[in-house]
């Protein structure tokens, strides 16, 4: 998964923005699900990864919403 930048989020509807957090926190809680087991991940910093981008996208519907309230 490549990092998803906040111009890109911003372009996107809000529909397809949900769809990219569900596939992102799926593919977290597999990640954390290897490391929980004992067995390492491919790459590592993914984990952190993936988190920021998570971050990115909840901060951009945040800021979404906000726009829409004014």
């Amino acid at each position: 998964m490549a990092i998803i930048k906040p111009k890109e989020l911003r372009t996107m509807d809000e529909k397809s923005i949900s769809n990219k957090l569900k596939e992102l926190k799926t593919e977290l809680i597999s990640l954390n699900a290897q490391v929980a087991m004992g067995t390492a991940p491919e790459n590592p910093g993914k984990i952190g990864e993936i988190k920021r981008t998570i971050a990115r996208i909840l901060t951009i519907q945040n800021q979404m919403g906000d726009e829409s309230k004014v």
